[in-house]
C-alpha cells in the first residue's frame, strides 16, 4: 500500500480488532489503522446484508473530538466551518466542512450541538490536522478532548431500528441527523440517528470497555459485519464522498456539488474561509463540478481513469469507482469541465489504454432511505 516502515511500526488497532479477527476478518491498513476490509462472506453478501437487513461496521478510528465553551466557541467555529451552529439545535446533526483560505476542504465532517458545546466527527486520516487547525481558532474560555476511550459502532440497514430498539428503548424516536443520550449497561451511551450508505441507522459512541459486549447483541441478531470494502460500495451508490478521494484541500464545496450543505445565511453574510471565492463561483459557476458516471456494459472506471468528451477531448477524471452490487451496474463519481455535466451526456472513459463509452448520471445511483 506504499506505506513506510515507520508506519507500518506504528499502526493502530481499535478496540474490536481481536473481535474483528475472531469473525474472519481480513485486514488492511487505512488511515494509520489495521481495519478489516472484508470478512468471510465476501464484500457483496455484506454490501446486500446491509441493503436488505443491517450490518454494523466499526469506525471508531475516526475522531470523537468535544468542544466545550460559550458563545465565542461557535463565533470561533464558524470562521472555519460553513454551517449555521449560531441556529443548530441541542442533539441536532450538520454535515459540513473544514475550510482552508482559499475555500478548498480541509475535511468533511459531521457536528453536533451538545448541551456544553459541540461534537465533530473527523476523519481518520485528517484528525490530527483537524485538531490543529481548529485550535489555532480556540481561546483559554475553550476546552476540548480527542476522546479515544470511545469506540464508535455505526448500524445500518433497514432492519435497524427494530433490532436496536430491542435493546436500547427510545432510539426509534430519533429522527434523521437528530441524536441523544441514552442509558446502556449502567452507564451513558450517546446514539445518532445517521450514517454513510444511504440506509436508515445509527451511529452509536460507546465506551471501549463495553463494545464487545455490544457487538455480541447485535451478532445474535443476524447482524452481519461490514468491511470497508462495502463501506465503499454502499456510499458511492448513494452518492456520498470520501475524503481523500473526492474531495481534499484543492477541492471547494461548489464544484464538490456539495453547495447545499452551505447554510444560506452563510452564503449571504460570508465570515468564514474562503467565502469572496466561494461567493462568487455560486454566482458565475465553477470550471469544474463532481458528477454521477454510469459506464457502458461491465467496465468498471476506478479512480484516476481519464475521463474524455464525445469528440475525443480530454475533460476530466474519475475520483471513485466501483460495481454497485444494489444496481447490479458499474457506477463511478468524478469531475467533469461543467460544460460536461448535464444529466444524460455521453462521455469516453479510458481504462487501461482503450476507452469506453459512458453516460454522466444522476446522484445517488440509489435511492437513500433516511427516516425523517
Amino acid at each position: 500500500m506504499g506505506l513506510t516502515r515507520r508506519v507500518i511500526m506504528n499502526v493502530q488497532k481499535t478496540a474490536l480488532y481481536d473481535y474483528h479477527k475472531n469473525l474472519g476478518a481480513k485486514f488492511v491498513p487505512f488511515a494509520g489503522y489495521e481495519m478489516p476490509i472484508q470478512y468471510k462472506d465476501g464484500i457483496v453478501k455484506e454490501h446486500i446484508s446491509t441493503r436488505t437487513h443491517a450490518g454494523f461496521f466499526d469506525v471508531s478510528h475516526m475522531g470523537q473530538f468535544f468542544l466545550e465553551g460559550d458563545d465565542t466557541l461557535t463565533v470561533a467555529l464558524e470562521k472555519i466551518i460553513p454551517a449555521d451552529l449560531k441556529s443548530l439545535k441541542i442533539n441536532h446533526l450538520k454535515y459540513s466542512f473544514l475550510l482552508n483560505n482559499e475555500g478548498g476542504i480541509i475535511d468533511d465532517l459531521i457536528i453536533t450541538k451538545t448541551e456544553k458545546g459541540f461534537c465533530v466527527i473527523l476523519n481518520a486520516a485528517c484528525k490530527e490536522n483537524d485538531i490543529k487547525q481548529i485550535s489555532q481558532l480556540l481561546t483559554k474560555n475553550h476546552k476540548y478532548l480527542l476522546n479515544n476511550d470511545l469506540s464508535l459502532i455505526a448500524l445500518q440497514g433497514p432492519k435497524s431500528v427494530e433490532i436496536l430498539e430491542k435493546l436500547i428503548s427510545g432510539v426509534k424516536n430519533l429522527k434523521f441527523m437528530t441524536g441523544s443520550h441514552f442509558k446502556h449497561e449502567g452507564e451513558n451511551i450517546y446514539i445518532t440517528r445517521s450514517g454513510y450508505t444511504g440506509e436508515d441507522g445509527f451511529e452509536i459512541s460507546i465506551s471501549n470497555k463495553k463494545v464487545e459486549k455490544f457487538i455480541d447483541y447485535l451478532t445474535l441478531n443476524k447482524v452481519k459485519p461490514i468491511g470497508l470494502g462495502a463501506r465503499d460500495t454502499l456510499r458511492l451508490e448513494a452518492g456520498l464522498c470520501l475524503y481523500g478521494h473526492d474531495l481534499n484541500e484543492q477541492i471547494n464545496p461548489v464544484e464538490a456539488n456539495l453547495k447545499w450543505a452551505i447554510a444560506k445565511k452563510r452564503k449571504e453574510a460570508g465570515g468564514f474561509n474562503g467565502w469572496e471565492k466561494i461567493k462568487s463561483l455560486l454566482a458565475n459557476g465553477s470550471e469544474k463540478i463532481r458528477v454521477g458516471i454510469k459506464p457502458d456494459g461491465k467496465v468498471i472506471a476506478r479512480e484516476n481513469t481519464k475521463i474524455y468528451s464525445s469528440d475525443n477531448n480530454e475533460i476530466g477524471f474519475v475520483t471513485s469507482g466501483t460495481f454497485g452490487p444494489s444496481v447490479n451496474a458499474p457506477v463511478a463519481m468524478g469531475y467533469v469541465k461543467s460544460e460536461f455535466s448535464g444529466i444524460g451526456t455521453s462521455i469516453q472513459l479510458e481504462v487501461r489504454g482503450k476507452k469506453y463509452g459512458g453516460k454522466i448520471s444522476e446522484l445517488p445511483f440509489y435511492k437513500k432511505s433516511y427516516v425523517k
